[in-house]
């Protein structure tokens, strides 16, 4: 049975055994009074929640989840204000702590762009392309780079690396990758599309947030798993 996060104050080991293990965690909220916020994970749901109690904070949490659900295509649980699911049924982990971190740090109106995938490159002059299609029992995207630079075939493997790395998607060809469940994941492609063209720069963010949620959580008594 699934119950908002705020009907009642619990203790750290109460809420890893409600809402399963901290799968991210976001020390400062820069939209709601610096909280942190916590992507709690069991059985396949997804669980918003804060140890504050400070005015206003059931509606914060109601608004992530909400952007949860713009940014990514995930489920709002009915009859809950803090909980989400991919109805594909997969996780999806890696993508979704980069989503959690846009969730609480966007503002609570941003809307995630629409129509086509492309985004400029951040390390030559090309533009990188991403196109959806079905084909067999998986729905594959092709990625592809426009415009001229020296060695764009090596720009362009780094760029299908950075899917493999932050999607977790399996590479079906040299420019071809799919997600592990088969299924289409549009909103979760733009997600992670400005993250793939810079692995070095997005490692040393990862592992900067990495170590402010470890200063966070430690004084919650408890750290999340790695």
């Amino acid at each position: 049975m699934t119950q908002t996060a705020t009907i009642q104050k619990l203790r750290p080991v109460e809420v890893l055994d409600k809402y399963g293990n901290c799968l991210e965690l976001v020390p400062m909220d820069p939209n709601f009074e610096n909280i942190s916020v916590g992507l709690y994970v069991k059985n396949g749901v997804c669980t918003i929640w804060t140890f504050s109690r400070k005015p206003g904070v059931e509606a914060r949490i109601e608004q992530i989840r909400d952007q949860l659900v713009k940014l990514s295509g995930m489920e709002a649980i009915e009859g809950t204000t803090n909980q989400v699911r991919f109805g594909c049924g997969e996780l999806h982990e890696r993508p979704i702590k980069f989503l959690m971190s846009q969730a609480v740090g966007k503002a609570p109106d941003f809307a995630p762009p629409q129509g086509e995938m492309s985004i400029k490159d951040s390390r030559s002059p090309l533009t990188i392309k991403v196109t959806g299609s079905r084909r067999d029992d998986a729905y594959v995207y092709t990625v592809s780079v426009e415009g001229h630079a020296p060695n764009p075939a090596v720009r362009l493997r780094m760029v299908v690396a950075g899917f493999l790395r932050y999607g977790e998607m399996n590479k079906l060809g040299d420019t071809e990758v799919a997600f592990p469940c088969g299924q289409r994941h549009d909103a979760l492609m733009r997600l992670l599309l400005p993250y793939s063209r810079n692995i070095s720069s997005v490692e040393g963010m990862m592992a900067a947030e990495a170590l402010r949620g470890q200063m966070t959580t430690g004084t919650l008594g408890f750290t999340p798993p790695t």
